[in-house]
Protein backbone atom coordinates (compact mmCIF):
# COMPACT_ATOMS: atom_id res chain seq x y z
CA UNK A 1 0.00 0.00 0.00
CA UNK A 2 1.63 3.47 -0.81
CA UNK A 3 1.57 6.29 0.89
CA UNK A 4 -0.70 8.21 -1.14
CA UNK A 5 -3.70 5.27 -0.94
CA UNK A 6 -2.73 5.40 2.70
CA UNK A 7 -3.46 9.37 2.92
CA UNK A 8 -6.46 8.47 1.30
CA UNK A 9 -8.15 6.04 3.79
CA UNK A 10 -6.69 8.37 6.28
CA UNK A 11 -9.10 11.25 4.66
CA UNK A 12 -11.79 9.10 4.48
CA UNK A 13 -11.75 7.94 7.90
CA UNK A 14 -11.25 11.85 9.07
CA UNK A 15 -14.23 13.21 7.27
CA UNK A 16 -16.73 10.21 8.81
CA UNK A 17 -15.51 11.34 11.97
CA UNK A 18 -15.92 15.19 10.93
CA UNK A 19 -19.08 14.52 9.58
CA UNK A 20 -20.47 13.21 12.80
CA UNK A 21 -19.11 15.87 14.42
CA UNK A 22 -21.24 18.21 12.20
CA UNK A 23 -24.31 16.56 13.15
CA UNK A 24 -23.73 16.63 16.63
CA UNK A 25 -23.28 20.21 16.27
CA UNK A 26 -25.81 20.59 14.16
CA UNK A 27 -28.60 18.92 16.76
CA UNK A 28 -26.53 20.67 19.50
CA UNK A 29 -26.78 23.99 17.89
CA UNK A 30 -29.69 24.15 15.59
CA UNK A 31 -31.81 21.55 15.96
CA UNK A 32 -32.17 21.08 19.59
CA UNK A 33 -33.23 24.74 20.49
CA UNK A 34 -35.87 24.75 17.74
CA UNK A 35 -37.62 21.67 18.47
CA UNK A 36 -37.78 23.15 22.04
CA UNK A 37 -38.61 26.67 21.15
CA UNK A 38 -40.96 25.98 18.67
CA UNK A 39 -42.62 22.37 19.80
CA UNK A 40 -46.41 23.07 21.64
CA UNK A 41 -44.99 21.37 24.97
CA UNK A 42 -41.36 20.46 26.53
CA UNK A 43 -42.15 16.49 26.33
CA UNK A 44 -42.97 16.48 22.87
CA UNK A 45 -39.73 18.37 22.11
CA UNK A 46 -37.92 15.78 24.22
CA UNK A 47 -39.21 13.09 22.75
CA UNK A 48 -38.69 14.43 19.56
CA UNK A 49 -34.79 14.72 20.58
CA UNK A 50 -34.30 11.73 22.48
CA UNK A 51 -35.40 10.13 18.95
CA UNK A 52 -32.74 12.20 17.19
CA UNK A 53 -30.48 11.36 19.79
CA UNK A 54 -30.53 7.84 19.26
CA UNK A 55 -29.72 8.24 15.81
CA UNK A 56 -26.65 9.97 16.47
CA UNK A 57 -25.89 7.13 19.08
CA UNK A 58 -25.96 4.70 15.82
CA UNK A 59 -23.87 7.29 13.72
CA UNK A 60 -21.48 7.30 16.23
CA UNK A 61 -20.90 3.67 16.15
CA UNK A 62 -21.10 3.63 12.50
CA UNK A 63 -18.51 6.80 12.31
CA UNK A 64 -15.69 5.65 14.86
CA UNK A 65 -16.50 1.99 14.17
CA UNK A 66 -15.58 2.55 10.12
CA UNK A 67 -12.72 5.00 11.13
CA UNK A 68 -10.76 2.02 13.25
CA UNK A 69 -11.27 -0.11 10.97
CA UNK A 70 -9.55 2.09 7.88
CA UNK A 71 -7.05 3.30 9.71
CA UNK A 72 -5.55 0.24 11.99
CA UNK A 73 -6.71 -1.73 8.95
CA UNK A 74 -4.45 -0.47 6.11
CA UNK A 75 -1.70 0.17 8.26
CA UNK A 76 -2.10 -3.81 9.25
CA UNK A 77 -2.27 -4.39 5.40
CA UNK A 78 0.76 -2.19 4.64
CA UNK A 79 2.64 -3.89 7.73
CA UNK A 80 3.61 -1.11 9.36
CA UNK A 81 5.13 -1.62 12.70
CA UNK A 82 5.73 0.89 15.78
CA UNK A 83 9.16 1.00 17.64
CA UNK A 84 7.82 2.56 20.45
CA UNK A 85 5.72 1.28 23.34
CA UNK A 86 2.90 4.19 23.14
CA UNK A 87 3.68 4.96 19.56
CA UNK A 88 1.09 7.02 17.69
CA UNK A 89 -0.68 4.56 16.01
CA UNK A 90 -1.40 2.69 19.22
CA UNK A 91 -2.37 5.95 20.79
CA UNK A 92 -5.11 6.90 18.07
CA UNK A 93 -6.31 2.90 17.99
CA UNK A 94 -6.91 3.24 21.62
CA UNK A 95 -8.68 6.76 21.59
CA UNK A 96 -11.01 4.88 19.15
CA UNK A 97 -11.60 2.41 21.26
CA UNK A 98 -12.47 4.37 24.03
CA UNK A 99 -15.04 6.43 21.84
CA UNK A 100 -16.61 2.88 21.07
CA UNK A 101 -16.64 1.94 24.67
CA UNK A 102 -18.32 5.60 25.36
CA UNK A 103 -21.15 4.48 22.65
CA UNK A 104 -21.72 1.28 23.95
CA UNK A 105 -22.07 2.71 27.68
CA UNK A 106 -24.68 5.37 26.07
CA UNK A 107 -26.57 3.16 23.70
CA UNK A 108 -26.42 0.57 26.60
CA UNK A 109 -26.57 1.97 29.88
CA UNK A 110 -27.56 5.32 29.80
CA UNK A 111 -30.12 5.71 27.11
CA UNK A 112 -32.40 2.45 28.73
CA UNK A 113 -31.85 4.03 31.89
CA UNK A 114 -33.30 7.23 30.81
CA UNK A 115 -36.21 5.37 29.61
CA UNK A 116 -37.02 3.32 32.17
CA UNK A 117 -36.85 6.28 34.35
CA UNK A 118 -38.93 8.59 32.10
CA UNK A 119 -41.68 5.22 31.77
CA UNK A 120 -42.25 5.41 35.44
CA UNK A 121 -42.91 9.20 35.02
CA UNK A 122 -46.68 9.67 34.90
CA UNK A 123 -46.25 13.22 33.04
CA UNK A 124 -43.84 15.69 32.12
CA UNK A 125 -41.20 16.03 33.84
CA UNK A 126 -40.90 19.30 34.64
CA UNK A 127 -44.54 18.76 36.22
CA UNK A 128 -42.81 16.99 39.02
CA UNK A 129 -40.51 18.37 42.05
CA UNK A 130 -37.21 18.77 42.25
CA UNK A 131 -36.29 16.46 44.88
CA UNK A 132 -38.97 13.74 43.08
CA UNK A 133 -36.51 10.75 42.75
CA UNK A 134 -37.80 9.68 39.45
CA UNK A 135 -37.07 13.37 38.09
CA UNK A 136 -33.45 14.14 39.78
CA UNK A 137 -32.60 10.38 38.42
CA UNK A 138 -34.07 11.51 35.50
CA UNK A 139 -31.89 14.52 35.42
CA UNK A 140 -28.68 13.01 36.05
CA UNK A 141 -29.01 10.64 33.38
CA UNK A 142 -29.57 13.30 31.06
CA UNK A 143 -26.64 15.28 32.26
CA UNK A 144 -24.70 12.33 31.92
CA UNK A 145 -26.01 11.43 28.38
CA UNK A 146 -24.98 15.42 27.01
CA UNK A 147 -21.54 15.12 28.85
CA UNK A 148 -20.84 11.62 26.91
CA UNK A 149 -21.97 13.33 23.71
CA UNK A 150 -19.62 15.80 24.32
CA UNK A 151 -16.77 13.89 25.06
CA UNK A 152 -17.46 11.43 21.88
CA UNK A 153 -17.82 14.89 20.18
CA UNK A 154 -14.24 15.95 21.06
CA UNK A 155 -12.88 12.52 20.68
CA UNK A 156 -14.18 12.76 17.32
CA UNK A 157 -12.12 15.83 16.54
CA UNK A 158 -9.37 14.94 18.19
CA UNK A 159 -9.22 11.80 16.32
CA UNK A 160 -9.82 13.43 13.10
CA UNK A 161 -7.09 15.70 13.82
CA UNK A 162 -4.64 13.16 14.77
CA UNK A 163 -5.05 10.99 11.86
CA UNK A 164 -2.13 13.22 10.43
CA UNK A 165 0.08 12.07 13.03
CA UNK A 166 0.08 8.48 11.85
CA UNK A 167 3.02 6.59 10.36
CA UNK A 168 2.84 5.93 6.36
CA UNK A 169 5.17 4.28 4.26
CA UNK A 170 7.80 5.97 2.85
Amino acid sequence: MTAKTLARVDAAAAALLLIWAGMVLGFAFLTAPLLFGTLPSRELAGLVAGKVVARLDLAAWIAFGAALVLVQGARWLAELHEAEILGPMRLWGAAALLALLMCFASACIITPRLRTVRARLDGPVESFAPDQPDRAAFQKAHSISRQFMGLRLLLALALAAGVTALPRPK
